[in-house]
């Protein structure tokens, strides 16, 4: 196992569609247990596979609590197939806008289907924490980042913000 770079704002990979998995094999374990270890590592709750710099349409999620045991999910493939009227708010974080966080309202529950690193087809209903993990995973795998779901005013300025930081690194 392997902990991975992370994609920073403003890097254009972000904004890219990821491609389907197409077969589940060795080295995709090894790539989700990749993902994994950078996810705890840095630490988050949820990766993309684009934010380590594959545009795969594959994340990985763990809600458990620090105090709890770990529970770690992969999805591939993942698809919203159905969302609830109800909406819920939470305060959102990215791993690929470090120390940035907003409110972000969300339908309270999704269903997602996805295939498994078994290879199986799974369907999952998710509340809470787990619902607006998932949505904000899968709209990595779009091109969409959770700026995306704030006022343009915000999101100009913390665009703005990484984009400079992003110049003085490359200076």
């Amino acid at each position: 196992m392997a902990i991975r770079p992370l994609v920073i704002l403003p890097d254009p990979l972000l904004r890219k569609a990821s491609r389907p998995v197409e077969r589940v094999d060795a080295d995709l374990k090894r790539f989700a247990d990749d993902m994994l270890e950078t996810m705890y590592d840095a630490p988050g709750i949820g990766l993309a596979a684009v934010q380590v710099g594959e545009l795969l349409r594959m994340l990985v999620i763990d809600v458990a609590g620090e105090d709890e045991e770990k529970r770690p999910q992969v999805f591939l493939n993942p698809e919203i197939l159905a969302r609830s009227d109800a909406m819920s708010t939470y305060e959102e974080g990215c791993l690929s806008i470090p120390d940035y966080y907003a409110e972000v309202e969300r339908p309270a529950k999704v269903t997602v289907g996805y295939l498994g690193l078994d290879g199986a087809t799974h369907e999952l209903e998710a509340e809470g924490v787990l619902a607006t993990c998932l949505q904000h995973e899968i709209d990595h795998l779009n091109g969409v980042l959770f700026i995306d779901h704030i006022s343009k005013l915000k999101r100009d300025m913390v665009v703005k913000k990484f984009t400079k930081a992003a110049k003085r690194v490359s200076a």
